[in-house]
């Protein structure tokens, strides 16, 4: 009798353990919460016992894996699978733009699995870890190779979706400092060669220092004898200093510029004093005593009517007098002060300012007249006598012409 009920014992066990028994199942989908008990493991089973079903975009989800719906799943005491439905997204991209359905969780993930495999250099807007949502508008730039020429020759690769060159150099670590530009320009888009090059422009201001030169100034002096001069303030140069503005772009000059200049020491005219104190004295000159109230060293030369340099005669002088002995020429500057005057000439005798010639602009000048019967040819150095009495105008400061 024992034996026979040891062997029902077992009969039931070993039925017992041929049975599956049932778990707990939580599904979440289409903003839902489905739970059930049940025997099944496999994942589309379990979705038909609470009435879903997979799109062809959709993906399933265990424990936050994907996992597909038509193999079972290990032995657990409980399941829970979420069912995530494709939506409908755009994705720009430089080739164009298309529509796709995904049930892709981020935007990374989206693109990856659209065969558009990301780098750093890429730029994706919204970011990659975004959500997606239905809807949604994804838009991709690749990154593109780019050589910066830096420094005025060294060359560094980079890669970048950046809008613009200054974007760009910003995301490779190369700032534009101060006066720096590039080539192309900073608010360019980037060039279709990848070629971009950054100018280093660095601006130095000098300070330059100029001699400014003094200027000789007469003034007249009562002091001083007629004809005698003397220095009454000596000349000192000036100082001047200028802002001189320098620009370099890579190391080599480009431009110059002199900004502003500012006079730190005036320059100091030199003054010269002329005499105008007429002094009357009197000498014997070739026996003959004269009384004088000046006395000049000039270079005499000679003229008589048909010897004045033309080839036509001329008689009288410029004030209407015969051209002979006992008249003399003046440069047209001493004629307008000393016409009428009297002289005496050494070797001459006396005479008076009648005529008027054309001189030497390095020497003081008279022109002796003869007559054609008496012409003497002169040409030296002789001192010319004014005679007394001393005219109501002096020419102070005797010109050469």
């Amino acid at each position: 009798m024992k034996r026979i009920l040891w062997l029902a014992l077992a009969f039931l066990l070993l039925l017992a353990s041929c049975q599956t028994s049932t778990v707990p199942v939580t599904i979440f989908a289409d903003g839902q919460t489905f739970t059930l008990n049940s025997a099944g493991r496999v994942p589309a089973d379990l979705l038909a016992e609470a009435g879903l079903t997979l799109g062809p975009d959709d993906r399933l989800l265990y424990l936050g894996s994907l996992t597909p719906p038509d193999v079972a799943l290990v032995e657990a005491g409980s399941y829970t699978l979420t069912v995530r439905r494709a939506v409908t997204v755009t994705l720009v991209t430089p080739e164009g733009t298309r529509t796709l359905q995904t049930s892709a969780v981020s935007v990374g993930q989206m693109l990856t699995e659209a065969g558009i495999p990301l780098t750093a250099a890429d730029r994706v807007d919204p970011p990659v870890e975004t959500p997606v949502i239905d809807g949604l508008t994804i838009t991709y730039q690749p990154g593109n190779d780019l050589v910066i020429t830096v420094d005025g020759g060294t060359q560094v690769r980079a890669r970048s979706a950046a809008a613009t060159v200054g974007q760009a150099l910003a995301e490779a670590g190369i700032p534009l400092i101060g006066l720096d530009f590039t080539v192309p320009f900073e608010e360019s888009p980037l060039p279709a060669d990848g070629q971009i090059r950054v100018v280093r422009v660095v601006e130095n201001v000098t300070l330059v220092q100029k001699s400014l030169a003094y200027k000789p100034r007469f003034e007249a002096s009562a002091d001083l004898e007629l004809d005698q001069q003397d220095v009454l303030q000596a000349g000192e140069p000036g100082l001047a200093v200028s802002r001189v503005r320098v620009r370099t772009e890579d190391g080599t000059e480009t431009a110059r510029q002199t900004e502003a200049e500012v006079v730190i020491r005036p320059a100091q005219d030199r003054v010269v004093g002329y005499g105008t104190s007429v002094v009357i004295r009197t000498a014997s000159v070739d026996g003959v005593s004269i009384s004088y109230w000046r006395a000049v060293r000039v270079y005499a030369t000679s003229y008589s009517p048909c010897r004045s340099g033309t080839s036509a005669c001329y008689y009288y002088t410029s004030s209407r007098k015969r051209v002979q002995k006992g008249v003399i020429a003046v440069a047209s500057r001493w004629y307008s002060y000393l016409a009428g005057t009297g002289v005496y000439v050494p070797g001459y005798g006396f005479a008076t300012v009648e005529d008027i010639g054309g001189g030497f602009p390095d020497r003081y000048w008279i022109d002796l007249a003869y007559s054609e019967d008496d012409f003497i040819a002169w040409g030296d150095y002789v001192t010319l006598y004014f005679l007394t009495p001393v005219p109501a105008t002096i020419q102070y400061v005797l010109p050469y012409r």
